[in-house]
């Protein structure tokens, strides 16, 4: 596949997961969006969902992270190899899709549905690289 495409595509991977991070920031801190995450059960996460917010935010901006890396954007990072990583993050994107697909949440449904199959879709094409 074309380094380029390879390139755009982390990026884009990248932003997503970083921007999913952010919002996740803010479930953690209480804002109002409850209804677009977790089963769109609570509106304000309460205490235990928060602290599991938080930890997310942690992980999607290290998945962004090992998503440029994998890619050569940057290079900093303190392991060589990603391709495992990378291939378990894919596996997990494609199980998040599926989970906000079932949600009974609608906003979760028809808001994070998209954006996570996008991200699962990308990071299956840079995986197959």
């Amino acid at each position: 596949m074309e380094s380029s495409f390879l390139f755009l595509s982390s990026l884009v991977v990248s932003i997503i997961l970083f921007s999913i991070a952010i919002f996740q920031v803010l479930l953690s801190l209480g804002y109002p969006l409850g209804e677009y995450a977790m089963g769109g059960y609570h509106k304000i996460l309460p205490t235990k969902l928060r602290i599991g917010s938080a930890l997310s935010a942690l992980l999607l901006l290290m998945m962004g992270l090992v998503f440029l890396q994998h890619t050569n954007v940057i290079g900093w990072l303190p392991f060589s190899s990603t391709t495992t990583l990378v291939w378990v993050m894919t596996v997990f994107l494609g199980i998040n899709t599926l989970t906000n697909l079932l949600s009974r949440s609608n906003k979760e449904r028809f808001v994070m549905t998209p954006i996570a199959c996008v991200t699962f879709f990308l990071s299956l094409l840079i995986a197959l690289s």
